[in-house]
Protein backbone atom coordinates (compact mmCIF):
# COMPACT_ATOMS: atom_id res chain seq x y z
CA UNK A 1 0.00 0.00 0.00
CA UNK A 2 2.56 2.46 0.57
CA UNK A 3 3.90 1.64 -3.28
CA UNK A 4 1.15 2.95 -4.39
CA UNK A 5 0.46 6.83 -2.30
CA UNK A 6 2.96 8.63 -4.88
CA UNK A 7 0.46 7.42 -8.04
CA UNK A 8 -2.39 10.24 -8.31
CA UNK A 9 0.79 12.62 -8.09
CA UNK A 10 2.53 11.35 -11.51
CA UNK A 11 -1.15 11.38 -13.00
CA UNK A 12 -1.69 14.80 -12.26
CA UNK A 13 1.58 15.73 -13.38
CA UNK A 14 1.14 13.68 -16.34
CA UNK A 15 -2.45 15.35 -17.08
CA UNK A 16 -0.94 19.15 -16.62
CA UNK A 17 1.49 18.40 -19.27
CA UNK A 18 -1.06 17.34 -21.51
CA UNK A 19 -3.16 20.06 -20.63
CA UNK A 20 -0.46 22.81 -21.49
CA UNK A 21 0.71 21.00 -24.99
CA UNK A 22 -3.15 21.03 -26.14
CA UNK A 23 -3.32 24.74 -26.01
CA UNK A 24 -0.23 25.40 -28.08
CA UNK A 25 -0.75 22.87 -30.66
CA UNK A 26 -4.71 22.61 -30.70
CA UNK A 27 -7.95 24.19 -30.91
CA UNK A 28 -10.64 23.73 -28.49
CA UNK A 29 -14.08 23.87 -30.09
CA UNK A 30 -16.75 27.60 -29.59
CA UNK A 31 -18.61 28.24 -26.49
CA UNK A 32 -22.33 28.27 -26.62
CA UNK A 33 -24.02 31.97 -27.04
CA UNK A 34 -24.37 33.76 -23.47
CA UNK A 35 -28.14 34.84 -22.23
CA UNK A 36 -28.92 38.61 -23.35
CA UNK A 37 -27.80 41.31 -20.53
CA UNK A 38 -30.02 43.55 -18.43
CA UNK A 39 -31.27 46.54 -20.69
CA UNK A 40 -28.91 49.65 -20.35
CA UNK A 41 -29.81 52.77 -19.11
CA UNK A 42 -30.73 55.93 -21.35
CA UNK A 43 -28.73 57.67 -23.54
CA UNK A 44 -27.92 61.78 -22.68
CA UNK A 45 -30.33 63.62 -24.88
CA UNK A 46 -29.22 64.47 -28.67
CA UNK A 47 -28.18 67.73 -30.05
CA UNK A 48 -31.56 70.20 -31.65
CA UNK A 49 -32.01 69.99 -35.25
CA UNK A 50 -32.07 72.42 -37.78
CA UNK A 51 -35.25 74.35 -38.28
CA UNK A 52 -37.10 72.87 -41.22
CA UNK A 53 -38.81 74.83 -44.39
CA UNK A 54 -41.77 76.86 -43.68
CA UNK A 55 -43.45 75.40 -47.27
CA UNK A 56 -44.55 77.45 -50.35
CA UNK A 57 -47.90 79.30 -50.78
CA UNK A 58 -49.25 75.94 -52.47
CA UNK A 59 -48.61 74.12 -49.21
CA UNK A 60 -50.43 76.75 -47.09
CA UNK A 61 -53.68 76.56 -49.28
CA UNK A 62 -53.26 72.85 -48.80
CA UNK A 63 -53.39 73.22 -45.10
CA UNK A 64 -56.08 75.99 -44.95
CA UNK A 65 -59.18 76.01 -47.03
CA UNK A 66 -61.03 78.33 -48.53
CA UNK A 67 -63.82 80.37 -46.57
CA UNK A 68 -67.40 79.43 -46.73
CA UNK A 69 -70.15 81.55 -47.54
CA UNK A 70 -71.95 83.17 -45.02
CA UNK A 71 -75.11 80.94 -43.93
CA UNK A 72 -78.76 81.51 -43.09
CA UNK A 73 -79.60 83.93 -40.29
CA UNK A 74 -81.44 81.15 -37.85
CA UNK A 75 -84.57 81.42 -36.01
CA UNK A 76 -85.12 83.36 -33.29
CA UNK A 77 -85.24 82.22 -29.82
CA UNK A 78 -87.50 82.54 -27.41
CA UNK A 79 -87.73 85.55 -25.27
CA UNK A 80 -85.59 84.96 -21.53
CA UNK A 81 -87.37 85.68 -18.52
CA UNK A 82 -87.55 89.19 -17.46
CA UNK A 83 -84.46 89.38 -14.69
CA UNK A 84 -84.80 91.10 -11.24
CA UNK A 85 -84.90 95.00 -11.13
CA UNK A 86 -81.32 95.99 -10.56
CA UNK A 87 -80.33 98.28 -7.71
CA UNK A 88 -80.27 101.85 -8.71
CA UNK A 89 -77.35 103.39 -10.33
CA UNK A 90 -74.83 105.87 -9.05
CA UNK A 91 -76.17 109.67 -9.69
CA UNK A 92 -74.03 110.68 -13.53
CA UNK A 93 -71.85 113.44 -13.67
CA UNK A 94 -72.82 116.79 -13.68
CA UNK A 95 -73.62 118.01 -17.60
CA UNK A 96 -71.49 120.54 -19.66
CA UNK A 97 -73.30 123.95 -18.96
CA UNK A 98 -75.53 125.64 -21.75
CA UNK A 99 -75.61 128.04 -23.88
CA UNK A 100 -75.23 131.26 -23.19
CA UNK A 101 -79.09 132.97 -23.01
CA UNK A 102 -79.84 136.03 -24.89
CA UNK A 103 -79.53 139.36 -22.85
CA UNK A 104 -82.28 141.67 -23.34
CA UNK A 105 -81.84 145.14 -24.13
CA UNK A 106 -83.80 148.18 -24.00
CA UNK A 107 -84.15 147.16 -28.49
CA UNK A 108 -84.53 143.79 -27.59
CA UNK A 109 -88.01 142.39 -26.27
CA UNK A 110 -88.49 144.53 -23.30
CA UNK A 111 -91.39 147.02 -23.31
CA UNK A 112 -93.40 148.51 -19.86
CA UNK A 113 -94.68 151.50 -19.22
CA UNK A 114 -96.80 153.34 -16.12
CA UNK A 115 -97.55 156.75 -16.14
CA UNK A 116 -99.93 159.39 -13.90
CA UNK A 117 -101.85 161.47 -14.73
CA UNK A 118 -103.23 164.45 -11.61
CA UNK A 119 -105.54 166.89 -12.73
CA UNK A 120 -108.19 168.51 -12.17
CA UNK A 121 -109.86 168.96 -15.21
CA UNK A 122 -111.01 166.60 -17.57
CA UNK A 123 -108.77 166.91 -21.00
CA UNK A 124 -107.26 163.95 -23.34
CA UNK A 125 -104.72 161.69 -21.28
CA UNK A 126 -102.15 163.74 -23.45
CA UNK A 127 -101.67 166.16 -20.47
CA UNK A 128 -99.42 163.71 -18.76
CA UNK A 129 -97.96 164.47 -15.69
CA UNK A 130 -95.06 162.35 -14.76
CA UNK A 131 -94.33 158.82 -16.17
CA UNK A 132 -92.95 156.53 -13.53
CA UNK A 133 -91.75 153.47 -15.96
CA UNK A 134 -91.58 153.68 -19.58
CA UNK A 135 -88.94 150.98 -21.08
CA UNK A 136 -87.84 151.64 -23.60
CA UNK A 137 -89.35 154.66 -23.87
CA UNK A 138 -92.24 153.14 -26.46
CA UNK A 139 -95.05 154.95 -24.61
CA UNK A 140 -94.80 158.87 -25.63
CA UNK A 141 -95.45 161.30 -22.88
CA UNK A 142 -96.17 163.97 -25.44
CA UNK A 143 -99.10 162.57 -27.31
CA UNK A 144 -100.46 159.97 -24.45
CA UNK A 145 -99.92 157.49 -27.16
CA UNK A 146 -98.07 153.99 -26.73
CA UNK A 147 -96.35 153.01 -29.94
CA UNK A 148 -95.58 149.00 -30.28
CA UNK A 149 -91.95 148.76 -31.47
CA UNK A 150 -92.33 144.78 -31.35
CA UNK A 151 -94.84 142.71 -32.39
CA UNK A 152 -96.58 140.39 -29.42
CA UNK A 153 -99.18 140.62 -26.89
CA UNK A 154 -99.28 142.87 -24.19
CA UNK A 155 -101.39 143.57 -21.48
CA UNK A 156 -103.26 147.20 -20.75
CA UNK A 157 -104.88 148.45 -17.80
CA UNK A 158 -105.92 152.09 -15.65
CA UNK A 159 -106.47 152.60 -12.28
CA UNK A 160 -108.64 156.08 -11.34
CA UNK A 161 -109.32 157.61 -8.17
CA UNK A 162 -112.11 160.56 -8.03
CA UNK A 163 -114.61 161.97 -6.04
CA UNK A 164 -116.83 162.34 -8.87
CA UNK A 165 -118.29 159.78 -11.77
CA UNK A 166 -115.63 159.01 -14.02
CA UNK A 167 -116.06 156.98 -17.64
CA UNK A 168 -112.54 156.52 -19.28
CA UNK A 169 -112.09 153.91 -22.27
CA UNK A 170 -109.05 152.00 -23.46
CA UNK A 171 -108.53 152.98 -27.03
CA UNK A 172 -106.43 150.99 -30.04
CA UNK A 173 -106.80 151.40 -33.74
CA UNK A 174 -106.81 147.34 -33.63
CA UNK A 175 -110.42 147.33 -31.52
CA UNK A 176 -113.07 147.98 -33.80
CA UNK A 177 -114.93 150.11 -30.65
CA UNK A 178 -113.61 151.58 -27.69
CA UNK A 179 -113.49 149.85 -24.46
CA UNK A 180 -115.40 151.83 -21.99
CA UNK A 181 -115.35 151.73 -18.58
CA UNK A 182 -117.91 153.95 -16.21
CA UNK A 183 -118.62 154.69 -12.41
CA UNK A 184 -121.18 156.84 -11.44
CA UNK A 185 -120.70 158.75 -8.11
CA UNK A 186 -122.92 158.52 -5.52
CA UNK A 187 -120.91 160.50 -2.69
CA UNK A 188 -117.38 159.92 -1.71
CA UNK A 189 -114.43 158.57 -3.62
CA UNK A 190 -114.95 156.11 -6.54
CA UNK A 191 -112.12 154.14 -7.48
CA UNK A 192 -112.05 152.96 -11.65
CA UNK A 193 -110.32 150.01 -13.24
CA UNK A 194 -110.38 148.71 -16.36
CA UNK A 195 -107.80 145.87 -18.69
CA UNK A 196 -107.30 144.44 -21.70
CA UNK A 197 -105.07 141.95 -23.44
CA UNK A 198 -104.17 143.19 -27.12
CA UNK A 199 -102.49 141.58 -30.01
CA UNK A 200 -100.22 144.45 -30.93
CA UNK A 201 -97.86 144.70 -34.45
CA UNK A 202 -95.28 147.04 -34.55
CA UNK A 203 -96.67 150.55 -35.20
CA UNK A 204 -99.82 150.10 -33.51
CA UNK A 205 -101.51 152.15 -31.01
CA UNK A 206 -103.04 151.92 -27.85
CA UNK A 207 -104.56 155.39 -25.49
CA UNK A 208 -106.41 156.41 -22.96
CA UNK A 209 -109.68 158.58 -23.28
CA UNK A 210 -112.00 160.26 -21.11
CA UNK A 211 -115.41 160.85 -22.17
CA UNK A 212 -117.08 163.65 -21.32
CA UNK A 213 -120.22 163.41 -23.26
CA UNK A 214 -121.13 160.54 -20.82
CA UNK A 215 -121.53 162.67 -17.68
CA UNK A 216 -123.32 165.46 -16.45
CA UNK A 217 -122.53 169.42 -16.36
CA UNK A 218 -121.64 169.35 -12.80
CA UNK A 219 -119.21 166.59 -13.30
CA UNK A 220 -117.29 168.19 -16.09
CA UNK A 221 -117.61 171.70 -13.73
CA UNK A 222 -115.76 169.55 -10.94
CA UNK A 223 -112.46 170.68 -10.23
CA UNK A 224 -111.68 168.58 -7.82
CA UNK A 225 -108.38 166.26 -8.00
CA UNK A 226 -108.94 163.16 -10.35
CA UNK A 227 -105.86 160.89 -10.34
CA UNK A 228 -105.46 158.35 -12.96
CA UNK A 229 -102.92 155.93 -13.90
CA UNK A 230 -102.45 153.99 -16.99
CA UNK A 231 -99.92 150.73 -17.37
CA UNK A 232 -99.05 148.72 -20.41
CA UNK A 233 -96.41 145.90 -20.82
CA UNK A 234 -95.67 142.76 -23.28
CA UNK A 235 -96.18 138.99 -22.44
CA UNK A 236 -94.65 137.39 -25.17
CA UNK A 237 -93.71 138.36 -28.48
CA UNK A 238 -94.99 137.33 -31.35
CA UNK A 239 -93.31 134.09 -32.91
Amino acid sequence: MRGFSHLPVFVGVAWLFSGVQCDVSCKGTDGHPGEAGAPGRNGWPGVKGDKGDAGGSDVLLRIKGEKGSRGEQGDLGPKGYQGDLGSPGLPGKPGLPGPDGKRSDQDGDQSAFSVIRNITTYPSFSQVQSDVVNIPGHFKTSTGEFICNISGVYYFNFHSVAKVSVCLAIVSNTLENKLVFCDYSKGGEQVLSGGVVLQLTAGDKVWLESHRDLQGANVNADTQSKQIIFNGFLIFTAQ
